[in-house]
């Protein structure tokens, strides 16, 4: 077997410009947000042609089939031919992405705003008076 048939996976993901470092690359595969053939695998792992690989990036999920081996880290397109997405996984992708665009603002909730200095005044009116006055299971009459 021939050296330029296998390398590892930690620096395939980086080769292949699915992580920024090789050290964080490592981080995600040990803690298992990384699968090679359908198990979860070390840094150190061999990574062959045909293998397939599924990572996690953040919410995203991507399933891709390792179709080319490089030993340097290159431009994006060259390490785009690296790999091919499954159409199972370019779906999802889109499927969520379409989601997260349909998904209700998280500001839009908040109907006022901040409180005002009046509003303030009044929760704290209401903290101090209406705490006291609440049931107890304290022996006290």
């Amino acid at each position: 077997m021939n050296a330029s048939d296998s390398m590892r996976l930690d620096k395939w993901l980086w080769c292949a410009r699915f992580y920024k470092t090789r050290s964080l690359a490592a981080e995600e595969i040990g803690k298992g947000r990384v699968t090679v053939n359908g198990q979860l695998s070390k840094p150190a792992r061999d990574l062959r042609c045909g293998d397939t690989v599924v990572l996690r990036q953040g919410p995203v999920e991507r399933t891709v089939v390792v179709q080319g081996l490089s030993a340097q880290r290159g431009p994006a397109p060259v390490a785009q031919q690296l790999y091919a997405e499954t159409a199972d996984s370019l779906a999802e992708r889109q499927r969520q992405a379409e989601l997260r665009r349909l998904a209700p603002e998280p500001a839009s909730a908040i109907a006022q705003g901040r409180p005002t200095k009046r509003d303030r005044r009044d929760i704290e009116r209401a903290r101090t008076t209406g705490w006291g006055d609440r049931w107890s299971a304290s022996l006290e009459p």
